[in-house]
């Protein structure tokens, strides 16, 4: 069973910078995408951005591009997501998740337990 740690997150101000770190129980085939899901009470969960182990090809939602990087340390089967120029609309809880495309906020690998989260808050 797919397992992955989040950690990292907390408090900052707008435009100031927060990094996730996300440790999976295992080492990702290539063809594996983890990345970053993000969710509030009450809403659906949506896509943040994407790293493809293999090729390390990274992809963003629109509302971070220019503003958060994802990275890999393969050595470490863990992902990053630096953020920086935080907005208060980032505010958030943040979840790891790995799939076989870039749906994998909605339809994770199967056998893929969801984490409990990390929460991100920036304060105005």
């Amino acid at each position: 069973q797919w397992q992955l740690e989040e950690s990292g997150g907390g408090l900052a101000q707008v435009g100031g910078s927060l990094r996730l770190s996300c440790a999976a129980s295992g080492r990702p085939y290539s063809s594996h995408v983890l990345g970053w899901c993000r969710q509030s009470p009450g809403k659906a969960r949506e896509f943040v951005a994407g790293i493809r182990w293999g090729r390390a090809a990274t992809y963003y939602a629109d509302s971070v591009k220019g503003r958060f990087t994802i990275s890999k340390d393969s050595a470490a089967n863990t992902v990053h997501l630096q953020m920086n120029n935080l907005k208060p609309e980032d505010t958030d809880s943040y979840y790891c998740a790995v799939g076989s495309d870039l749906g994998f906020c909605h339809q994770p690998l199967r056998g893929f337990a969801w984490g409990q989260g990390t929460q991100v808050s920036v304060s105005s």
